[in-house]
Order: C-alpha cells, then sequence, then structure tokens
C-alpha cells in the first residue's frame, strides 16, 4: 500500500497546496500557475510515472485526457504527444470529482450523510472538510482504509500551527499557494512515519 499524493483546496475553489510522494517527472506547469502550490522534481528517465492520472502511471480518472498533438505543417513529421495534463487542469479534474460526489451524497441521502471517500481500480481518494472551506484532499492505493483521521491530523497539527497561526501567510490569496518550509516538511514526516506510507 502506499500514499500518492496530497491537495488543499481553499473557499475559492482553488488548489493551494500540493505534494506528491510517488511522482516522478516533472509536472506540466500552465502560464498562470501560482507560485508555492506545488515543488516536483526535474524530469527524470522517459516512461516513468507523471501522475495518478497520466496513462505511463498507474492510469485512472482522465488518463491520457489533455494530451495535444503538433503536426509541422507539411513536413510530414510524427505527431508530438505531450504527456498529461498540466497541473491546473489535474486540480480541476480532482475538485470537480470531489464536488460533484459531495453533492449527489447530499442530494441522495440527505444532510446526515457526508462523503469521505471513494474508490477506484487505480486508487482511493479521501476527503475532510473543515468549517472553514478547505478541503484536504488525500489520494492512495485503492486497498487503503479509510485515511480521513490522517487528514484531519495535518489540518488539526502542521496546518494551525505552520498556515493557520503564521501572520506571513495569506490564507485568502488567490495569487499564492501555501508556500511554507516548515508546513511541507511537517506533511512529510506525519505521511512518512505512517504505516501505509510505502
Amino acid at each position: 500500500m502506499t500514499i500518492y499524493s496530497l491537495y488543499i483546496f481553499d473557499r475559492h475553489c482553488d488548489c493551494v497546496y500540493y505534494q506528491d510522494w510517488q511522482r516522478t517527472r516533472a509536472v506540466r506547469t500552465p502560464a498562470d500557475d501560482r507560485a508555492g502550490v506545488h515543488r516536483l522534481p526535474a524530469p527524470v528517465a522517459p516512461g516513468a510515472r507523471e501522475s495518478i492520472f497520466s496513462a505511463s502511471g498507474a492510469g485512472g480518472a482522465g488518463a491520457g485526457a489533455g494530451a495535444g498533438t503538433g503536426v509541422g505543417a507539411g513536413t510530414g513529421a510524427a505527431p508530438k504527444r505531450q504527456a498529461g495534463l498540466p497541473f491546473d487542469e489535474e486540480a480541476k479534474l480532482v475538485y470537480g470529482v470531489v464536488l460533484s460526489l459531495r453533492n449527489m451524497v447530499k442530494k441522495l441521502s440527505g444532510r446526515d450523510e457526508q462523503f469521505t471517500s471513494f474508490k477506484t481500480a487505480q486508487y482511493r481518494l479521501h476527503l475532510y472538510e473543515t468549517l472553514t472551506g478547505y478541503k484536504f484532499v488525500l489520494l492512495s492505493d485503492p486497498s487503503a482504509d479509510s485515511l480521513r483521521f490522517v487528514l484531519r491530523q495535518i489540518y488539526t497539527g502542521p496546518f494551525i500551527d505552520f498556515v493557520a497561526r503564521n501572520p506571513l501567510v495569506e490564507m485568502d490569496s488567490r495569487t499564492q499557494g501555501i508556500d511554507n518550509d516548515h508546513f511541507r516538511a511537517a506533511v512529510d514526516r506525519h505521511m512518512r512515519s505512517l504505516s501505509i506510507f510505502n
């Protein structure tokens, strides 16, 4: 079993934090990418997993979607395929799944039920929502039990200590993510201390 990645979305539905433990290739960043949201490694060997959603990886929702082709006019060159999704599109897909399933659960089950996780053949998505509108989303191995308590521990521990109580972090920023080395290191330590972490 393993943990793939953590997303944090603010009340504006924007991804303000991303951390990945299994991704081995750099993310495709869009031109309007927010500073401080993610820190991913430089590209490595071809064929390495770009993300849980890439066709070269484990697959899943959106696998291969958003890949463009480019052919030189009249050159007869083979189409050039861009691997994976740009990060903003990947984050929007994750948030869209969370929002859609959460709304479906509320409409079908009433206010007493909560959407906390769902599982596909490739991954399991875990959700923890705060009263302030932050959504913590964790992608893990599909055989993992609920990890909602881990997300709550991250919120009540490192998030409160290094983000909410830090006057230098803009909590309502639409231009920058949570760029805090102490928070990133605390989340990494917490995840690596779990028995599920591979």
